[in-house]
């Protein structure tokens, strides 16, 4: 087993603001990394879109820098990316160590200063921008609807996974300044974020710098974050999307355990052995044997109060998506009833630990080693989660894939047929049409 505990120092600021502090001085690099505690769940039915809208807008300047981040921190020699999902908002800046006092003051201007600049017109722009991008990421791309059917068939309405993180079209362009204002004021400070450092630093001098750049910045009131029951689906359901496609490909959806929770480890390692790479059992079925599709995938997507665990597959010209439910369902209840090999357990065990392995091997950057300790602090309340972590994958048995297994095949789920327009027979007997925003 890799050894994945890195050494850092966490403190937290008067104001609420926890500092985690990685030392890695082989290079003259640092990675700046902020995550907030707020996602798409943290908003409510009719004022969807903020928290991935506020990614946009952080990015175009605050109080004392109102010209946008991207300029001065890429003249620096910087990279620098944010991210918004359904759980949680992320900003990181990997600068030389000489930009360093740029990337905190940058950082502390948003997270303190960003509403004084923060205009109509700034906020009908990115509205703009937002809405293009969902029409080009999600209307305008084949395929682009179905997980916005998916996730509106799994959770009822007032679920706050209902909706996308990019949120529904109409709330976005309705977004009010003072409703936008709100839900900053509400989510966007110290006590409900965390700012990792790792790389060429010496740890008294940066926490000092963190100081003196956010530790005058308010503490904001206390978040309560949402934490639903699982929903239960009353049955299995079957929809039906016509869209601009040549093939059909069929979505299976079934709730699966929350990130980090009992079953979570399983299911990501179940989606490995069914669907990741030529060797797994529903390719080497589905594609190579029987050439009943031409391509498919096997998720867990973890979120924080609840997954959803997926198996998507087009179909081949002249095959029905009703023979590609029928072998899903014989391999997933094969594994049900004998569990998985132990070569295909030492496989995908393998896989995890080298994923685990590679995301280190950078300080900064999605996945990287400022990354990993921000989101173990954030979900998990200990940076120091690595080891733990990987542990529950390498604890996996094939009896408890089997269970895992077991549970996925005795709960309700969602097939979702995407047929091409006008060819509603291609679809699962007994769709209905889905309904999309």
């Amino acid at each position: 087993m890799a050894h994945l505990d890195l050494p850092f120092t966490r403190e937290t600021l008067d104001n609420g603001l926890t500092v985690i502090v990685h030392e890695r001085r082989e290079v003259p690099l640092v990675a700046v990394n902020v995550w907030y505690h707020v996602g798409s769940k943290n908003e409510r039915a009719g004022l969807t879109g903020f928290a991935h809208l506020f990614e946009h807008l952080m990015f175009e300047g605050s109080a004392h820098h109102d010209t946008g981040y991207f300029g001065p921190l890429q003249d620096a020699g910087a990279s620098l990316n944010g991210s918004t999902n359904a759980d949680r908002t992320n900003y990181w800046e990997t600068v030389p160590r000489e930009a360093l006092d740029l990337a905190l003051w940058l950082e502390s201007d948003r997270m303190g200063h960003l509403l004084p600049a923060l205009t109509e017109a700034k906020l009908a722009n990115q509205r703009d921008v937002v809405l293009n991008e969902r029409r080009q990421n999600y209307e305008n791309r084949p395929y682009g609807r179905a997980g916005f059917a998916l996730l509106g068939a799994l959770h009822p309405p007032d679920h706050p996974y209902h909706w996308p993180t990019i949120g529904w079209p109409d709330d976005i362009a309705a977004a009010r300044l003072e409703d936008v204002s709100a839900f900053f004021s509400h989510y966007y400070h110290p006590a409900n974020a965390s700012i990792a450092i790792a790389g060429d630093v010496d740890t008294a001098d940066v926490l000092a710098r963190v100081d003196a750049y956010f530790g005058d910045i308010p503490a904001g009131p206390a978040v309560e974050h949402p934490s639903p029951p699982v929903p239960e689906l009353a049955a299995s359901t079957r929809l039906l999307l016509e869209d601009r496609v040549e093939l059909p490909r069929v979505y299976l959806a079934w709730h699966s355990p929350a990130l980090f929770k009992p079953g979570d480890a399983e299911c990501d390692l179940l989606a490995e052995i069914l669907g990741s790479g030529k060797t797994s059992r529903l390719y080497r079925r589905l594609v190579f044997d029987e050439r009943v599709a031409t391509e498919l995938i096997a998720t867990q997507a973890s979120r924080e109060v609840g997954s959803m665990f997926q198996v998507v597959a087009t179909a081949a010209p002249g095959r029905h998506l009703r023979e590609i439910v029928d072998i899903v369902d014989t391999e997933l209840e094969a594994l049900a009833t004998h569990g998985p090999t132990s070569d295909e357990l030492e496989r995908v065990k393998a896989q995890a630990e080298a994923a685990f392995v590679m995301r280190l091997q950078h300080v900064g950057g999605f996945g990287g080693r400022a990354d990993q300790l921000n989101a173990y602090f954030t979900y998990l309340g200990d940076p120091a989660a690595f080891g733990r972590d990987l542990e529950r994958y390498l604890s996996v048995t094939p009896a408890s894939v089997a269970a895992a297994a077991r549970t996925l095949r005795e709960r309700h789920r969602v097939l979702l047929s995407v047929v091409p327009e006008g060819q509603p027979a291609l679809a699962l007997d007994g769709s209905t049409p889905a309904e999309v925003i």
